[in-house]
């Protein structure tokens, strides 16, 4: 049985790589295409609202539809969503006006904002099932599995954006995305053929009062979620790219620094098991340990700000070796959170208080881009800085409320 889970298990990770990467590639690829055009910071901002607002709806769809139809199938659904999406970017017309070239590309970001978080959710929920199937599982493999399934993710993203750039210098635009609608096929392929059909299927919530009654943890979470990676995007998707090519850094330059700190960051979420002290029930030290976290993660930004106001010597290194520290805290941060959703999650509807989870996580997204492009066009990077230490001051103030045992119906899989 342990042998048949794990085969499951990278099955599901392996597909998610090929997913991210193109994805990652997939944001490069419009940001500095369009830059490049010409477009403001708020005008590339907006290019990506639709993209993480869409995230919203279908990861609580996406939960509910794949604990009815089953993980392989919504990971199928995703992955041709994609396939969709690129197509309908890759028809983008040079002799288009500006205006009907920006619908159309929020319109095709948003078919692939669908496509991702129903990836995401299927991808998660199957790793719960994995290793809960896992029987002779040693102590701690769930927080194993996530951390490195999450961690190898983001690591995957952060290659992911090196490939868009050099894509297109080399390809284009155009022949990009179709270099990148191949690959996908391959995963899609490999999908289809490798896992069983109705892995996950289960009754799913019949109401939907059902599908929002989420324990107190997954509530507790799923606000913090909002506001951590609310806290993230809103330097990361327009701010510090921006203000890193103000520095006088080229293309090159702020992709290959974004792709490190993403690399960087994945590798931290993959090793957050050995940071982060682990308890026998699966809460009692890791929950403290997100208050922890969060505190400490908050902190970063205001000094970051403070370098700015202060005119530091270097301040361009500054600021990246601050993010560097910001990146290490968000990734343990973010890993802790990924683990302790699944902790609390019931067994039998998994996928549906993950889609639940991430949902937040989309609005978090869809909350941080916006501000992104705002508060850097109002104030610069200190008002984007600004911006995130709030958000991380009022995380820390939800994981107050997190609880540290879960109901007997429903235990934690550790």
């Amino acid at each position: 049985m342990q042998g048949h889970a794990t085969r499951n298990y990278a099955i599901v990770t392996a597909a998610y790589w090929g997913f991210t990467l193109t994805d990652g590639a997939l944001r490069m690829l419009v940001l500095l295409h369009f830059y490049r055009l010409g477009y403001s910071p708020f005008a590339l901002a907006f290019l990506f609202l639709l993209y993480e607002a869409a995230g919203v709806l279908a990861n609580l769809i996406g939960g509910w539809l794949a604990t009815r139809h089953g993980i392989t199938r919504m990971l199928t659904v995703g992955l041709l969503t994609q396939i969709i999406g690129f197509t309908l970017l890759s028809r983008l017309d040079s002799a288009w006006s500006d205006a009907m070239s920006v619908v159309w590309v929020v319109l095709a970001q948003g078919i692939c904002g669908v496509a991702k978080d129903l990836t995401k959710t299927a991808s998660k929920s199957a790793i719960k099932l994995t290793s809960a199937e896992a029987k002779q599982q040693v102590a701690g493999q769930l927080f194993k599995w996530v951390a490195w399934f999450t961690g190898s993710k983001n690591a995957m993203k952060g290659v992911g954006f090196f490939l868009g750039g050099l894509l297109l210098q080399a390809l284009g635009f155009r022949l990009a995305l179709w270099a990148m609608i191949a690959l996908l096929a391959l995963v899609l392929l490999g999908v289809v053929t490798s896992l069983p059909r109705m892995m996950g299927k289960s009754k799913a919530s019949r109401s939907a009062k059902e599908l929002f009654a989420k324990n107190a943890g997954i509530n507790a979470l799923a606000a913090a979620r909002v506001v951590l990676f609310g806290a993230r995007d809103v330097w990361f998707v327009v701010g510090v790219p921006v203000f890193l090519y103000s520095q006088g850094w080229t293309f090159t330059m702020v992709g290959g620094f974004l792709a490190a700190w993403t690399i960087g960051y994945g590798l931290v979420q993959a090793l957050a098991p050995k940071i982060v002290k682990r308890s026998p029930d699966g809460l009692s030290e890791e929950v403290p340990a997100a208050r922890l976290w969060s505190a400490i993660l908050a902190l970063v930004p205001i000094a970051i700000a403070v370098a700015l106001v202060l005119q530091a010597p270097y301040l361009e290194w500054v600021v990246v070796g601050g993010l560097g520290l910001f990146g290490f805290a968000f990734a343990v941060n973010s890993s802790v959170h990924s683990y302790l959703v699944l902790a609390y999650a019931g067994s039998q509807k998994t996928a549906e208080d993950v889609g639940f989870y991430y949902a937040a996580n989309a609005l978090g997204r869809f909350f941080g881009t916006l501000m992104s492009g705002l508060l850097y066009q109002w104030g610069g990077l200190i008002y984007a800085l600004g911006g995130s230490a709030v958000m991380l001051l009022i995380c820390w103030l939800i994981t107050l409320a997190l609880p540290v045992s879960v109901d007997k119906k429903t235990p934690a899989v550790v």
